[in-house]
């Protein structure tokens, strides 16, 4: 028998947004090193992660997901850059996601679904981001500082990005991109 495929539930990012995520990071690779960047396909807002999720679990979770079908469609602002981790060293390299109410409603329905099939409560606040890159490798020319505020002045678009559904994405570890959508939940 395989090994039970991990899951993910999260908003997928339009074309616009994932080629506009991709030149940013064909800019930055050259800088930043960092040792894994993300295909402009996987690039995402996480919602709830599952980890693995036998088939039962997963019929039980996406019936109760279709309670988000009830909260209506919303748009928020997406765009400039931060990190997270040592500021010397920072793990992951992000893309920022304004905090408006509708994504707090959808992210708490989400979380509430997968605690009635018994996933475990995410014990950190949300903060909602979308992953450029992470583990960083400490090589780089220019010290963090500078390179910080580089990314401080080129890097302060904020595009909208409207969000009309939700995705269950299957992760496949060895393949590029690595996350499948396979179910998608309709906003109202």
């Amino acid at each position: 028998m395989g090994q039970i495929p991990h899951y993910f539930i999260a908003i997928q990012l339009s074309q616009k947004l994932q080629d506009t995520f991709a030149s940013w990071q064909n800019k930055l690779q050259g800088e930043l090193p960092y040792k894994q960047w993300y295909n402009k396909k996987d690039l995402h807002i996480t919602l709830k992660f599952l980890g693995a999720v036998d088939d039962e679990k997963l019929d039980e979770l996406t019936a109760r997901l279709k309670q988000v079908e009830e909260l209506s469609a919303f748009s928020m602002k997406v765009g400039t850059l931060g990190t997270f981790g040592n500021p010397i060293n920072p793990r992951v390299l992000w893309a920022g996601v304004e905090r408006v109410e509708p994504l707090n409603k959808v992210q708490q329905t989400v979380e509430l679904a997968a605690l009635e099939v018994g996933f475990p409560k995410e014990n950190r606040n949300y903060s909602p981001h979308i992953t450029l890159a992470k583990k960083w490798n400490g090589k780089t020319s220019l010290s963090y500082k500078e390179v910080v505020e580089k990314w401080k002045k080129e890097y302060t678009l904020q595009a909208s990005l409207y969000v009309s559904e939700i995705t269950l994405y299957q992760i496949h570890p060895n393949r590029k991109p690595k996350y499948e959508p396979v179910r998608k939940f309709k906003l109202r």
